[in-house]
């Protein structure tokens, strides 16, 4: 009688495991949302940070700081080419592979003030 009764409580916590649905990416995502102070730049501090060795740059009205990135960018020094400045039209180009979508929130330190 036991084994039944623990065979159908397993049965059930089994069915539960595989019917519930489950969102992994969701999960990541939101990680990666709370764990990171979500503070607001204006265009000018953003500005400044326009070299090789301080690069960050804006897409969508969010700011990166894309810094570490610059010598292992693909492309050379075209992340350069909008360093301080608004690169979405750049960054939605064709040369891009849809993995550089998933990095980049990597790199968000902020909102650009509007």
């Amino acid at each position: 009688m036991m084994i039944i009764v623990a065979a159908l409580v397993l049965g059930v916590l089994f069915g539960a495991l595989i019917l519930i649905p489950r969102d992994r990416n969701a999960q990541k995502v939101q990680l990666n949302n709370t764990n990171k102070a979500s503070k607001v730049y204006s265009k000018d501090e953003v500005s400044v940070h326009n070299k090789r060795t301080d690069c960050w740059i804006i897409i969508k009205n969010k700011v990166y700081d894309v810094t570490s990135y610059v010598e292992e960018h693909p492309g050379g020094d075209a992340i350069l080419a909008h360093a301080g400045d608004d690169s979405t039209e750049g960054f939605y180009g064709p040369q891009h592979a849809t993995r550089v979508f998933d990095m980049i929130d990597d790199f968000y330190v902020g909102d650009l003030r509007l």
